[in-house]
């Protein structure tokens, strides 16, 4: 009799299984939701945004009981969830189809199962690539993303690309080390955080240090990054935050005079999507570079939501600046597996192994799913590039159009937000959108907010954006 592998025991093993009692018929929903999905062109998506799928509805069958309140859950009713998704459009529970136009939660990069993705990660699997494993022993995708993301932040040095890593590893000047232990964007950019606090104690600089951020910030969930945006200010002792309004060249250069080498470093988004989509102009950064330098501090660029999003990766390099750290996330793997790092120069190294580590850090099949991500990418700059530009351009269109409604355009092309002339204007628009299958985002809950956001995956193509348009344009005339 021959023995049973231990392969073999599970292989009964069902979604309908894992659905849970009395729940495993939303397999057969999500089954069927997928099957439209798959059966109907963008085309023919694209007229049925809003409306509902015959025969679905798996709202009753699993609702949000045990889920935290700040997310819908804590009651035992119907939900409408997410089912099924294909590129930017997904099924709800209730068999509403929608438009998704942020990309997930601004990470998902080639929005809902990209078909190139996913043979990636089939083959991955296919040929010994592991799904994750200790950080000492990093797996060829690890150490080839490293790479890579140092080739993106270096486009003047060709030889990087044939594997000539020789010269910028002497280079002090240069991102050239890659912190890549880490799974989540709030880890990475706790990790830069004490890379500037350490050095600036390895200086002996004044203190106690000084951390320059711009109000409106958002630099993860940890209790540190928190303090940067004036969250538990009893709780964090030892180094003091100053916030100063993005784009205010006199507010800044006032703080760098008062503070002086106290300071230990200078953060920015180059996009505050926290701050209703807020561009950051690239003279106040190259201003904020030079003071930086000047005493001795550290400049950080936050490119969680910004960086994957355009064919050169970082959009620092849009600015004509080189920062000290730049931190990167969210999109990264393209929503397949919460995968983050740091890249910055030489010197900076000082992290022990445990000081910065996530345990889910060095997934190598996460890893895998970043590169393909990001030959992706260049394989379609061009017409990533002109997509963008021409939702942009469309959106200042759309506000010349409505200026009564729509105060300004914030953001960039690869991602923006309206703003409204008032919240409650935002809010009933954002509910109207919604309603109508347009899913979008709405950052009204701080005084002065008024803005609806979006970010598009990198799939999306011309139609979809002129149905985009046309839609918001309606809701904006009829509402």
């Amino acid at each position: 009799m021959q023995e049973t592998t231990p392969h073999q025991k599970f292989l009964g093993l069902t979604l309908t299984d894992l659905a849970g009692p009395g729940a495993g018929a939303i397999i057969d929903h999500m089954i069927k939701a997928q099957q439209f999905l798959t059966d109907h062109t963008d085309g023919d998506l694209l007229k049925l945004i809003g409306t509902q799928i015959h025969g679905i509805d798996a709202s009753n069958l699993i609702d949000k009981a045990v889920i935290q309140q700040s997310y819908g859950g804590g009651h035992a009713k119907p939900t409408d969830d997410l089912l099924a998704g294909r590129g930017v459009f997904y099924v709800s529970e209730k068999g509403k189809l929608y438009l998704d136009c942020t990309a997930g939660h601004y990470q998902v990069t080639w929005g809902y199962n990209h078909p190139v993705l996913i043979d990636v990660v089939r083959q991955g699997l296919d040929n010994g690539v592991v799904s994750d494993n200790h950080s000492n022993i990093p797996q060829w995708p690890v150490k080839r993303l490293a790479r890579s993301l140092v080739e993106a932040a270096n486009p003047d040095m060709p030889e990087l690309r044939s594997g000539d890593f020789s010269r910028i590893m002497a280079a002090n000047d240069r991102l050239n080390t890659v912190l890549i232990g880490l799974a989540t964007g709030s880890v990475a950019c706790e990790s830069a955080l004490k890379i500037m606090l350490m050095q600036h104690e390895r200086l002996k600089k004044a203190s106690p240090a000084v951390v320059v951020v711009l109000k409106g910030n958002y630099h993860g969930t940890g209790i540190a990054m928190q303090y940067l945006r004036d969250m538990w200010p009893a709780m964090i002792k030892g180094f003091e935050v100053v916030s100063v309004e993005p784009n205010d060249v006199d507010q800044l250069e006032a703080v760098f005079a008062m503070y002086g080498e106290r300071i230990a470093g200078f953060w920015a988004e180059p996009i505050m999507m926290n701050r209703e989509a807020l561009a950051i102009e690239p003279a106040y950064l190259q201003i904020a570079r030079e003071r930086t330098a000047q005493v001795g501090a550290l400049m950080i660029i936050d490119e969680i939501q910004t960086g994957f999003w355009m064919p050169e990766v970082f959009m620092y390099r849009r600015f004509g600046i080189t920062p000290d750290i730049v931190i990167v996330g969210k999109g990264m793997t393209a929503g397949f597996h919460p995968l983050s790092a740091i890249i910055y120069r030489r010197p900076l190294d000082m992290l022990a192994q445990y000081d910065a580590i996530s345990t889910n850090g060095n997934a190598a099949l996460a890893a895998l799913v970043a590169l393909a991500n990001m030959a992706l990418t260049a394989q379609n700059a061009e017409r990533i590039n002109h997509i963008q530009v021409c939702l942009f351009d469309k959106l200042k269109t759309l506000a010349e159009e409505f200026p009564d409604r729509i105060a300004a355009i914030h953001g960039c092309p690869a991602m923006a937000g309206l703003k409204f002339h008032s919240r409650e204007d935002a809010l009933s628009f954002h509910r109207r959108s919604v309603d109508s299958g347009l899913w979008l985002r709405a950052h009204a809950y701080h005084e002065g907010h008024s803005t609806v956001l979006m970010k598009f995956a990198l799939c999306v193509d011309t139609p979809i954006v002129d149905e985009y348009i046309n839609r918001l344009r309606n809701l904006l005339t009829h509402t």
